[in-house]
């Protein structure tokens, strides 16, 4: 059973389940830890939605499960879907397969920097992906995004160069594209969950991943991959999604309440993964990380071929990100 149908399948018997759920109970799952700038932020979300509602006739509570006690992504996707869980924080190489216009953002070198990354989702084309989410088969409703950070390579070899990746084996998120990105730039790309990476590099059966530095720190894979190369070859916002199930039950206003608080959470997150990802990078650096510069063009020019193959479909959609100064 393919990916797309595993996530949706789910929904079909549980609808009716989900429609008896306490409406205004937000549980809000994310696979990092405490501490980790998504988390923090969220937490604020709701604390904001327990605040504001509080004197009216249904106010929100809110519960934070952090660490990914819930599960993984697709997991916790699946829940969201049958209204067991009611908020969460995904990544976009998760919703890629069922919703494939978010793969605009997915590609390799889409993004000139953070900042330009930044211009976009504040803007109308960032608006427009959540909408896409939305508006699809996923029964999420899209309402903020986050920071995800600037992706780049950590090995337990150095690597400077595409031909420094030959042979390696590489974890990224289960994305036929991010797969073909990393065996573009040299590697060979390994689909894993997030939980299974650590023990992954321990054992050998991967020698790297592709990552920020708050999670190359929180998730302790500095300890057995010292070497973190600048390739910048993805910067991932990630969509904060509620589920449909539980926006349905919620009145115009309680609405309102919502996405204003998910937008907030959206600026509130930027400026502690501002603060993490410095401290961050001076932890990795005290722990014998070596952070290495490298030419980002022959990692940018090995992947011209992903963008072609996915691009064509969105020529309009990417010319008008590169418009974005």
């Amino acid at each position: 059973m393919n990916f797309k149908r595993t996530l949706l399948i789910a929904a079909l018997p549980l609808a009716f389940l989900a429609q008896a759920a306490q409406a205004l109970e937000i549980k809000f799952a994310d696979i990092h830890p405490d501490g980790y700038p998504t988390v923090e932020a969220e937490k604020i979300l709701g604390k904001t939605l327990v605040e504001e509602s509080k004197g009216q006739k249904d106010p929100f509570t809110f519960k934070m499960y952090s660490g990914g006690v819930l599960g993984s992504e697709k997991e916790v996707i699946e829940q969201l879907q049958v209204g067991a869980v009611q908020m969460a924080r995904v990544s976009l190489g998760i919703v890629g397969p069922v919703v494939p216009d978010v793969n605009v953002f997915n590609m390799p070198f889409v993004f000139r920097d953070q900042a330009h990354m930044r211009k976009i989702i504040d803007g109308e084309i960032g608006q427009e992906i959540l909408d896409k989410i939305t508006n699809s088969e996923f029964n999420l409703v899209a309402l903020a995004w986050m920071d995800g950070g600037t992706r780049n390579l950590y090995t337990k070899k150095p690597v400077h160069k595409p031909e420094d990746m030959h042979g390696m084996k590489i974890r990224v998120m289960g994305n036929p594209m991010f797969i073909e990105t990393l065996n573009a730039m040299g590697g060979n790309g390994i689909a894993m969950d997030t939980g299974e990476i650590f023990s992954a590099l321990q054992t050998g059966v991967i020698d790297g991943a592709e990552n920020n530095p708050p999670t190359m720190l929180e998730h302790n894979h500095y300890q057995n991959a010292k070497y973190y190369s600048l390739t910048g070859h993805l910067i991932l916002p990630e969509p904060v999604v509620m589920s449909k199930f539980t926006w349905e039950k919620l009145t115009p206003e309680q609405q309102a309440l919502v996405k204003k608080a998910a937008k907030q959470s959206q600026l509130d997150e930027r400026e502690l993964w501002d603060k993490k990802t410095a401290a961050s990078e001076e932890k990795l650096k005290a722990a014998g990380v070596e952070f290495i510069t490298v030419d980002k063009k022959p990692f940018y020019d090995a992947t011209a071929p992903i963008r072609a193959k996915y691009g064509a479909p969105y020529a309009d959609l990417i010319k008008r990100i590169e418009a974005v100064q």
